[in-house]
């Protein structure tokens, strides 16, 4: 079954062509760094603007790339929610109209589902019928939430950030920092050469079971908002100096903070479990994927990371999932809109 999947939940233009949920026949990706660089984050009208007259030459592109024809294409599956409501609408109603004109079924997508199933895409992916139950820690610029995968298609929210994702705080860190934008690659780069012991930064624990948790448990949640004050306010106390020699190290400590309550948060998650996950843009991250591989090796449980071109947004993600049976189908499926604050289950 060949899927057309189509993905524009935030910045990204993406468009791919998958074949039975895991073999990628085209990948096309648009970034729109650069449009929003000036800007220090992603600016909602512009992201929108850029998807429209960019999205029919992604598409285009994705299915040339395939090898196949129009007529080869079994269905059009698109990211509905979450992210930001501009950008999914013009996907979404991109992915109606095509579907409509090409007389195939439209298949809605949950942009965090899509997520946990790039770690199942690509022809040497382990089959997640063999990997379930696991946890999956999805942290990117928008999203930062503990999972629990029962089995392919079954979600259970365990814990989330209660402000910021990951991704923002890097990019709000990197800011005051001045080391541009994205600022999680920034940071990475940056921090190498730093000491991560430099600055004791808190850990974003999120200490008291409020309302705004909403049940879950409060051991798994987070929070970043504190995170950024202590760099501000570090930095009002310690002005940098001409030559910023200090950066490397401040931006190690701040890098290290955020790592350590991804990471511990993950420890709270896996009792009993066998097997963790990490999802996302920012799982690319070197510092992450280096504690967390090493906790998994201590403790004895298997590690699963996404191929690189698939962690970051993409439309493999979306076009896979799809193609194991998952989404929202169906005769109403045409009435269906977009949902900007899609939980994952």
């Amino acid at each position: 079954m060949n899927i057309l999947g189509i993905e524009t939940s935030c910045d990204e233009t993406a468009a791919a062509v998958v074949r039975d949920g895991r073999d990628v026949l085209a990948n096309v990706v648009f970034s729109q760094v650069d449009l929003h660089r000036p800007y220090g984050g992603v600016v909602p009208e512009v992201a929108s603007r850029s998807h429209v007259t960019s999205l029919p030459d992604v598409i285009r592109e994705a299915i040339e790339r395939s090898g196949l024809g129009w007529q080869d294409i079994d269905a059009v599956a698109v990211t509905y929610g979450p992210g930001l409501a501009s950008s999914l609408l013009v996907g979404l109603s991109s992915a109606k109209a095509l579907a409509m004109r090409l007389g195939k079924p439209l298949i809605g997508i949950n942009h965090l589902q899509a997520h946990i199933h790039s770690l199942f895409i690509g022809r040497d992916s382990p089959d997640p019928r063999e990997v379930c139950p696991f946890i999956a820690l999805v942290v990117s610029g928008g999203h930062t939430c503990l999972v629990r995968v029962e089995a392919p298609g079954r979600y259970v929210l365990l814990g989330q950030t209660m402000d910021d994702a990951a991704g923002e705080a890097f990019d709000k860190g990197a800011n005051m920092l001045g080391l541009g934008y994205p600022g999680g690659p920034a940071i990475d780069r940056v921090a190498r050469s730093g000491r991560a012991d430099y600055v004791k930064f808190p850990r974003g624990r999120q200490l008291k079971d409020t309302a705004r948790v909403g049940g879950l448990d409060v051991e798994l949640c987070c929070s970043f908002s504190g995170l950024k004050t202590s760099l501000l306010y570090y930095l009002r106390d310690h002005p940098l100096s001409g030559e910023r020699s200090e950066v490397p190290s401040i931006a190690a400590s701040y890098q290290e903070a955020i790592v350590d309550t991804l990471v511990d948060r993950c420890r709270s998650a896996m009792r009993g479990e066998r097997c963790l996950a990490a999802v996302g843009g920012v799982s690319l991250n070197g510092r992450l994927r280096t504690k967390l591989g090493d906790y998994a090796k201590s403790a004895g449980f298997r590690f699963l990371l996404a191929e690189p071109q698939y962690c970051a947004d993409n439309a493999a993600m979306v076009a896979g999932l799809a193609g194991t049976g998952q989404g929202v189908s169906g005769p109403d499926v045409m009435s269906l809109d977009v949902d900007p604050n899609l939980d994952v289950a």
